[in-house]
């Protein structure tokens, strides 16, 4: 990509940072938890997803050995508050069953394996899909993948970062960042604040950090 793009990129998280501060993102105790929410919190809003998660705490069932020996019925009920929770429950168990499988349950272990392996493996999961595989990487076991969501495929559409799908528009990001983990991190989150508040369906650009960059807010 050219220089003006790696620019412009920069300008827009420098604009973001400043008006908003630090986003401390993925909410979460740990990396269990991380990845629970992320699979969770497909097709419903966050707050569903934080009652969800406080019941599993509340039965005990927010760890690998847990989640492991859970019968479905029951994992399904606790997290109905997610919704669609038998979809969720068979993905959260398709999840745990990859891990106990690759890698004996522990997370640790994990580290070992290259991050273009790793995605694909998660990829493979049922259930699975690329935004959620992305946050597991990014947040939960500290990979540089950036995180595409419908914010930032938006936001990116207005500004004038022309992507045809979710891979190319991950790549504008990953080749004109640095590659690190903390700026992803920051960037996807600060992406998420502006567009929970401003780029929305229908854009209110008043306010917004990005509004003084040239955009199509119908766009």
């Amino acid at each position: 990509m050219s220089e003006s793009t790696r620019t412009k990129l920069r300008r827009f998280y420098d604009a973001m940072y400043k008006a908003l501060g630090p986003q401390r993102w993925w909410p979460g105790d740990s990396p269990t938890e991380i990845i629970v929410g992320a699979i969770l919190t497909q097709n419903t809003n966050w707050g569903n997803v934080e009652r969800a998660i406080a019941n599993l705490k509340a039965a005990g069932l927010l760890d690998w050995v847990a989640l492991r020996d859970v019968a479905p019925v029951r994992l399904a009920e606790q997290i109905r508050p997610a919704g669609y929770f038998n979809v969720k429950a068979r993905r959260l168990k398709n999840f745990v069953d990859w891990l106990w499988r690759k890698y004996g349950g522990d997370l640790d272990r994990i580290a070992a394996t290259g991050l273009t392996t790793l995605r694909a493996e998660v990829l493979a999961i049922d259930g699975i899909r690329r935004e959620t595989a992305d946050s597991i990487l990014l947040y939960a076991l500290n990979r540089p993948s950036f995180v595409v969501d419908a914010y930032t495929a938006r936001i990116a559409r207005r500004h004038g970062l022309k992507a045809k799908d979710y891979h190319e528009l991950q790549a504008i990001f990953e080749q004109n960042l640095p590659r690190d983990l903390a700026m992803f991190n920051e960037y996807h989150a600060l992406i998420v604040a502006v567009g929970k508040q401003y780029c929305r369906p229908t854009a209110r650009c008043d306010g917004c950090p990005l509004a003084r960059f040239p955009h199509d807010e119908k766009a």
